[in-house]
């Protein structure tokens, strides 16, 4: 597609906020700590069962800290994001990447999201809602100002955007 109106298609600029790695390491400490200690206790509680409990436990463990350890760290280095005047680029991703490009005419909703853990690291999301039926965009780890500011941006871009019916 050639003209001034093509969406190039490159790699997004923006890297997410530094902090975005710990966020992500105690999600995957949370995700790992539930299952591991349910089946702790289980393990402890019911004697039939102890060993392999205690060691599905500690298989839990092992592999939920490897995950910890090492894929926070990867999708920092993978998790881009951009906005320009004509669209919003993100990729996201560990094995498999994803890179979405939503034209601003698409747009149909901005929103901002801080979970607990979010509002722990000073972090925020800014969710794309589109009229695509692949679904919204999400740019996780933003520090909370700059993803106010970026909502603020896309809804002043999208009022203006050819094909809006407002």
């Amino acid at each position: 597609m050639e003209g001034e109106n093509a969406i190039r298609l490159r790699p997004p600029r923006n890297a997410v906020d530094s902090r975005a790695v710990g966020w992500w390491r105690a999600q995957c400490l949370v995700t790992t700590a539930v299952p591991a200690a349910v089946l702790a206790v289980l393990g402890v509680l019911i004697d039939p069962a102890r060993g392999w409990l205690l060691a599905s436990a500690a298989a839990v463990t092992a592999a939920g800290l490897a995950w910890t350890a090492f894929f926070p760290s990867w999708w920092y280095r993978v998790h881009r994001w951009e906005v320009t005047d004509e669209a919003v680029y993100v990729r996201t991703g560990a094995l498999w990447q994803e890179s979405r490009i939503a034209p601003m005419s698409r747009i149909q909703t901005v929103d901002t999201a801080r979970g607990p853990l979010e509002q722990l690291f000073g972090l925020a999301t800014v969710t794309v809602t589109t009229a695509s039926s692949k679904g919204a965009l999400r740019v996780e780890g933003l520090d909370h100002e700059r993803a106010a500011e970026l909502a603020e941006r896309l809804t002043e871009l999208t009022g203006a955007a050819p094909g809006d019916a407002t």
